[in-house]
């Protein structure tokens, strides 16, 4: 298993468990509440919960180490499961968009009290869950599980809004009482706009994208300093799910022998590897100093 693999899915579970309590949490309250607003968040966390499912799938088949057939691994498959979250994100804030809609155009009485209690926990908790998964996504270079956190964030946000639009229709009272659902259509938009900052990164990940500066100017500190190695040229890295495949270019004196060469590149590949345990692979490619 990847490194970090066991962490990120652990983190993966901790996200099914909650959004599936919050889920019935809501509901109930949002039903009892007369909150539309909570209502449209219930349904939201049940799409997370179906989300969440599918990140721990897509962890546990990203993780699976390399086989004939694929020779990289399976981390590939992290991104393509992130865009299916990110599919579920944009269900999510459809469902809240047209749900708002039609309560806005229906009476109701306002929300209960209450209804504020059950939202500031929720907000608390989801924004708990954000900062806990997505620590781990980032120690784990997880795509996916940076989707799920921000699952949780665009959670807590829907919440924030719903609390702001039932406070405003308890204080305003008579005519405010569709505050709440004018609250979930703004969450709809924000949830719509998150799922592109979460989108972007996966996309560039299939795509062999560069973005990884700070990983790059590492990998060539490191083989610049090592003895024998004159110059770096090409560094290219690319990542498979919380892995990295790197291909590097080093410049090597020409007038030694080509194992000499060779074992110069093992010795780089090997300092490389100690120093980042997320890069699966390093492939070096010796040139003679006088052809650059």
């Amino acid at each position: 298993m990847q490194p970090g693999a066991r962490e990120a899915i652990k983190a993966s579970y901790l996200s099914i468990a909650g959004n599936a309590l919050l889920a019935i949490a809501k509901f109930i309250t949002g039903v009892f509440g007369n909150s539309y607003a909570l209502i449209a968040d219930a349904i939201e966390s049940t799409t997370d919960v179906f989300s969440s499912i599918l990140v721990l799938i897509g962890l546990r088949y990203a993780s699976k180490p390399a086989d004939d057939n694929h020779p990289y691994g399976h981390g590939k498959a992290e991104p393509l499961f992130t865009f299916i979250v990110v599919g579920f994100l944009i269900v999510s804030a459809t469902i809240i968009a047209y749900e708002s809609i039609e309560n806005i155009n229906t009476p109701h009485e306002v929300p209960a009290p209450y209804t504020l209690l059950v939202l500031a926990a929720i907000i608390i908790i989801k924004e708990t869950f954000y900062r806990v998964v997505s620590k781990k996504g980032k120690q784990t270079e997880s795509s996916v599980l940076k989707a799920d956190a921000w699952h949780h964030r665009s959670d807590a946000i829907t919440s924030l809004m719903a609390f702001v639009g039932i406070s405003i229709a308890l204080v305003m009272g008579k005519g405010y009482e569709n505050a709440d659902d004018w609250a979930a259509l703004f969450a709809s938009g924000f949830i719509l706009y998150n799922a592109y900052l979460i989108l972007r990164p996966a996309l560039g990940e299939v795509m062999d994208e560069h973005r990884y500066d700070e990983i790059e100017s590492q990998i060539r500190k490191i083989a610049h300093n090592h003895p024998g190695v004159v110059e770096t040229e090409k560094c290219y890295i690319r990542k498979t799910g919380m892995t990295y495949h790197v291909d590097l270019h080093i410049a090597v004196d020409a007038q030694i022998s080509v194992k000499e060469g060779h074992d110069i590149a093992h010795k780089v590949k090997d300092k490389i590897l100690q120093n980042y345990p997320q890069i699966a692979d390093v492939l070096i490619h010796v040139e003679p100093d006088d052809e650059l």
